[in-house]
């Protein structure tokens, strides 16, 4: 069977889809999943059990055998709780290869083999009768099926499947019924992570004004839900204007349909102000009376907040709506929750949908090009206008007027602060088609379109025509690129420095003119759940899945970064995902530093990419006691002496890290104890930090491996013929 891989291109910084056969490696796909972590959610495990064991009771109690259908069965674990619950059989659904393998296994292992059946097909493939994969229909059906969204899995279509084809009418199943809720909120915060903002610039000729473009303004936005650790969001930032609504429900004991349907609640408003946000999660009960639920409900909705479980496979939803409006304390409004198959979106009326019949609004679609080449943590830095004023700051001390600017970022607003603060001449290059049409509408909103020139091609294929034959005196850039995952991807822009030296006068200055890559090992309080080994899990023995995972790349990682486990299955995470860094948007994940941030590598950009080969290394002294989970890496661009922009850490204390909203990466491992006697200074040790960089002038590349291994002494790190290169056309 060939399946879709996604892979990180370090040249674009973009997901590439390949496809890959039977002789892949697809334990690091399951490396990567959420497998540990369902795994480690107590709480919907042992609510998964409790309901499975009164569903087998309820169907026992008829005189019945317990015959179960279990879709997206993963581990098999809530198969193996049902045949421990007395279940006399069950069919197992998994269309992943590699985890039906492990299913197999895991099964085989835990002694149920003769109880159940792993079927590796999807639910929609299954067939029924003496001669199929199932002899007959199951009267229990149990799922776990449920993103964020609850339907965006493809919940709603399988459900849909299985009650015509695979389960009997009125069957016993878990989960029971599913509810989801919504929260009306005005929030400036999280309404700045879906529009543009007006931005003030102050110049010599009094305050100009950056105006984002009417078809923006009126765009509804991306249709994609943003979910989030909604307990991480201050409650500072928001203001409610609606009670918790449940919105709709699905009862997965009966058919379900997977049509397009709205739903609507009507309510007043707690108090004035402008409707913006959705705020939205869900719970499922597992049994018919509702008595044993699972709730996804962040703190100060949930019935029980000192019990809250911690988890990242579900978390809570943000749906802005596609105009903000304005609502009165007290005056009814309806608040309407729209489906289809796989999306959930909101919007506000003000009378009755069911009365006045009007065309439901389809899915929302962005059409403004802002929504497509910005995700939802750059809107939030353009909006950012401390960081913007940074940049003001540090134009206005190299600018002079004369200045003739090339601004190097996609979508970035640099060029117009340039223009506004006096440089006579302003070019910007987009290398994207989309890139290229949305700074033409910002351009015009503002009435900049003769007076900035656009450059729609790739920067290293610039020539003197495209610049008029002038010779550039400022390069700019944030340095910002829409295919940069990591942070040291948009490193990018020294190579664009490169490439355009050529075109660069004589004196020219390059803004920013250095950066600098820099980490601190931390503690994590529940991000390290993610790749921690599994074990036993609910008293079933999942070791299998550990084992699994530490054979991939066993053969492709020619320097070994051991993570010290205080588990036995120690060596569980030794695979080349583990060591590489991933980006997270860590101001949701608290952590505490275990160690002084520090600097690790410095880039020169008022330089060429250098020839040689860039690396540093060296050990960081954690100086704290605590498990040292992994560390944190991030850049800072030094706009000018006197004038930084970091991406990541703005404030470190013992007990806390903050961190800056947007992506920065993180290497969540499992732990390594650091212990001390009140007395005593506490016990040292060294965290390596292996990091490669490995630029070419000719043919540039650049290599980027930062993981974290522990060990008691220094370290020297040695080039990895298997990690990715970024070549630059």
């Amino acid at each position: 069977m060939k399946v879709f891989c996604g892979r990180a291109n370090p040249t674009t910084g973009s997901v590439e889809w390949l496809e890959e056969d039977e002789h892949y490696d697809y334990h690091q796909e399951i490396a990567r999943s959420s497998y540990a972590d369902m795994l480690h959610d107590k709480d919907r495990n042992i609510k998964y059990y409790q309901g499975i064991r009164a569903a087998v009771s309820r169907v026992k109690d008829r005189g019945q055998k317990a015959l179960v259908l279990d879709i997206g069965t993963g581990t098999g674990l809530l198969s193996m709780m049902a045949v421990t619950a007395g279940a006399d059989f069950c069919y197992a659904i998994e269309v992943f290869k590699p985890m039906a393998d492990a299913a197999v296994k895991i099964v085989e292992k835990n002694g149920f083999s003769d109880k159940i059946k792993i079927i590796n097909k999807h639910s929609t493939e299954v067939t029924m009768g003496p001669d199929g994969d199932m002899p007959c229909r199951a009267n229990i059906l149990i799922t776990e099926l449920f993103d964020t969204e609850l339907i965006g899995e493809g919940a709603l279509p399988s459900y849909e499947h299985a009650h015509r084809h695979l389960v009997q009418e009125n069957c016993e199943a878990v989960p029971h019924r599913a509810t989801v809720y919504a929260q009306l909120v005005e929030s400036r915060r999280m309404w700045s992570w879906n529009k543009l903002f007006p931005i003030p610039v102050h110049t010599s000729c009094g305050e100009q004004v950056i105006v984002p473009p009417l078809e923006l303004e009126r765009c509804p936005g991306a249709p994609s839900v943003y979910d989030i650790q909604l307990n991480q969001v201050s409650s500072a930032d928001f203001t409610v204007l609606s009670d918790v609504l449940p919105m709709f429900s699905v009862d997965f004991s009966k058919q379900v349909s997977s049509s397009a349907a709205c739903h609507s609640r009507q309510f007043e408003p707690l108090a004035s102000g402008q409707a913006q946000v959705v705020l939205s999660w869900w719970d499922i009960e597992m049994d018919p009376e509702g008595k044993i639920k699972c709730s996804m409900a962040p703190f100060w909705a949930h019935s029980d907040p000192e019990e809250l479980q911690w988890r990242d496979h579900w978390m809570q939803c943000v749906y802005f709506l596609p105009q903000e409006e304005p609502v009165v304390q007290g005056s009814s409004i309806y608040l309407v929750a729209h489906h289809d198959d796989y999306c959930v979106w909101y919007s506000l009326q003000r009378t009755s949908p069911e009365k006045d019949r009007r065309v439901y609004p389809a899915r929302p679609v962005c059409d403004c090009q802002a929504h497509l080449l910005w995700n939802r943590p750059r809107f939030g830095e353009i909006n950012d206008q401390d960081r913007t004023d940074q940049y003001i700051q540090a134009l206005r001390t190299v600018l002079k007027p004369d200045s003739v600017c090339l601004c190097v970022s996609d979508g970035s607003l640099l060029s117009l602060l340039a223009h506004h603060l006096g440089a006579e001449q302003v070019f910007t290059v987009e290398s994207s088609a989309a890139s290229h049409r949305l700074m033409k509408k910002i351009f015009k909103a503002n009435h900049l379109e003769d007076k900035i020139n656009i450059i729609e091609k790739r920067p290293e294929l610039l020539t003197s025509a495209d610049l008029d034959g002038k010779k550039i005196s400022l390069l700019l850039g944030e340095p910002f690129f829409t295919t940069s995952l990591l942070p040291w991807h948009n490193l990018y822009f020294w190579y664009v420095r490169t490439a355009v030296d050529q075109h660069l006068g004589p004196g020219a200055v390059v803004m920013p003119q250095t950066a600098s890559l820099h980490t601190v090992v931390v503690e994590f309080r529940d991000l390290w759940r993610i790749r921690s080994p599994c074990g036993d899990c609910e008293g079933f023995d999942v070791h299998i899945m550990d084992d699994m995972i530490q054979a991939t790349g066993s053969g492709s990682v020619s320097v070994s970064a051991h993570c010290h486990l205080p588990f036995p299955s120690q060596r569980a995470l030794d695979f080349r995902e583990s060591k590489e860094a991933e980006p997270h948007p860590l101001w949701e994940y608290p952590c505490r530093c275990l160690s002084e941030p520090q600097q690790i590598l410095t880039f020169d950009f008022r330089q060429p990419v250098p020839p040689h080969l860039i690396h540093a290394e060296g050990s960081i002294e954690l100086r704290r006691p605590g498990r040292s989970h992994g560390a944190v890496l991030w850049m800072e661009y030094h706009l000018t002496p006197d004038s930084t922009v970091s991406t990541g850490l703005l404030k470190s204390a013992e007990d806390k890290v903050v961190l800056c909203t947007g992506i920065v990466a993180g290497t969540p491992t499992a732990s390594r104890q650091c212990t001390s006697s009140p007395r005593r200074t506490p016990e040292r040790r060294w965290a390596a930090l292996r990091l490669s960089v490995t630029p070419w002038i000719s043919t540039p590349t650049l290599e980027t491996s930062p993981w974290i291994s522990h060990s008691q002494t220094p370290w020297t790190m040695g080039s990895d013929p298997h990690l990715l290169r970024n070549k630059v056309a």
